[in-house]
């Protein structure tokens, strides 16, 4: 169905796709390539919400090049009015004779309407050319679309015995330089970084992009129930979200900037995680970013809402009285153990990252 010029074309729409990787949210990462007559006449990706989409840019490359040509977009183009005019519109009224869709856009809002419309308009449109590669740059945009909550990707970093602080808290550094630089690339690409309020304690972290040249600061979000997060935490600001249950403190926490959310609790007392990310998905949220101790880790678990993991794994044992990453009941039988398949194993400097999924 496709050939060899069909999967090179849509491989450099993908490459393009992915420059927009920390920028777009809450929109998904789109590339478009457009060819005549075997040469690159236009490209184009989408840069942020609210700008022209990446159709657009490529259309206005390909100038008057774009009539008869051929399009490779990752994503299947737009054909409803948002903050900018449907990109489907816009491919007919260049005159392009061929379009070849990486996937179909799991917006309710398009969800095929967008290759429709190019059917009817007399051109040629094709769906599904390096689908899966294009499924994995949008991830967190089809979660969002499809099951209305965001992609949770995990993050811990644990000595090979599965310890994340010594008995006493310490903890930095566990892993090396190399590690933690990649760690800021993912919460870079993240819409939100979550965290609990026995993180935010203990560590006073930042929880934000550092080292990394970004755009933008992912939105900061803190699990913490009883509105106990000290006022002064580094963590607080204009680009924080404190949920929590208890309204006693709440005054304190909004005197810092910070957003104050309160939900109802969950069946635990505590806050309804599900409910919470069905709140971040609402807000635009694609991809959240999960760094926490093992009371949040392991609530996480147990709902099931851990999508992806990143588990960091440093060259160093430290013993069993350092603390674990997941707080979790005991389990009596391996068969209620969770259980995840690995997508990726790479080192980075004398540390390993395994990229985990939940084992279906």
């Amino acid at each position: 169905m496709f050939t060899a010029a069909d999967h090179a074309h849509m491989a450099r729409a993908l490459r393009l796709a992915e420059r927009g990787l920390w920028t777009t949210t809450p929109n998904p990462r789109v590339g478009c390539v457009i060819v005549k007559a075997g040469e690159v006449v236009g490209e184009g990706w989408h840069v942020r919400a609210g700008e022209p989409h990446a159709e657009v840019h490529a259309l206005r490359a390909a100038g008057d090049k774009a009539r008869g040509a051929t399009a490779y977009v990752t994503l299947e183009p737009c054909s409803h009015h948002g903050r900018t005019p449907p990109c489907a519109e816009a491919l007919i009224d260049a005159g392009l004779a061929r379009v070849v869709a990486a996937m179909t856009d799991p917006n309710p809002q398009v969800a095929g309407q967008g290759m429709q419309l190019l059917t009817l308009a007399g051109l040629r449109a094709e769906v599904g050319l390096l689908e899966a590669e294009a499924c994995e740059l949008n991830i967190g945009f089809i979660s969002r679309m499809t099951r209305h909550r965001p992609w949770l990707r995990l993050k811990t970093a644990s000595s090979l015995d599965g310890r994340t602080a010594l008995a006493n808290g310490a903890s930095q550094w566990i892993t090396g330089p190399a590690a933690r630089a990649d760690v800021q690339r993912w919460r870079a690409r993240a819409c939100a970084i979550l965290t609990g309020i026995g993180t935010v304690r203990a560590d006073d972290p930042r929880m934000n992009v550092r080292e990394f040249d970004t755009p933008r600061q992912p939105l900061r979000v803190i699990v913490d129930s009883g509105l106990n997060t000290p006022p002064g935490s580094r963590i607080l600001g204009a680009n924080t979200l404190v949920v929590g249950i208890d309204p006693q403190r709440r005054a304190a926490i909004e005197a810092s900037g910070a957003e104050v959310l309160l939900m109802a609790p969950g069946p635990d007392g505590r806050i309804d995680l599900p409910l919470l990310l069905a709140e971040l998905a609402r807000r635009g949220c694609n991809e959240i970013h999960a760094e926490a101790g093992a009371t949040l880790n392991g609530a996480l678990l147990r709902a099931g809402l851990v999508d992806e993991w990143l588990a960091y794994l440093a060259p160093v044992a430290m013993g069993n009285p350092a603390r674990g990453l997941f707080d979790v009941p005991e389990l009596t039988a391996m068969s209620a153990c969770p259980r995840f398949k690995t997508q990726d194993l790479r080192q980075l400097g004398d540390d390993i990252r395994l990229t985990l999924r939940p084992a279906t």
